[in-house]
């Protein structure tokens, strides 16, 4: 079942504020439901976190966006 509805967590403000947001991120994921994903938009490919949530069995996706910023969509099978 592909997700169907995709909510958006652009990043960069909490960074340029020198914010982790890492706890964050975690809270939106740990939140989903089925057919339920998220988008996290950064400045750069968040590569560590794609690897963290693959070896929790998240499908992640990934596309530079035409601003320079990465968006990765992360979902559940």
């Amino acid at each position: 079942m592909k997700p169907t509805a995709f909510k958006i967590f652009d990043v960069r403000p909490n960074l340029a504020r020198g914010e982790e947001p890492f706890p964050l991120i975690r809270a939106r994921v740990d939140a989903l439901t089925p057919g339920h994903g998220v988008t996290i938009i950064a400045p750069f490919m968040p590569a560590p976190l794609i690897e963290l949530l693959k070896s929790e069995g998240f499908l992640a996706t990934m596309e530079r966006r035409a601003d320079g910023a990465w968006a990765v969509n992360f979902s559940k099978e």
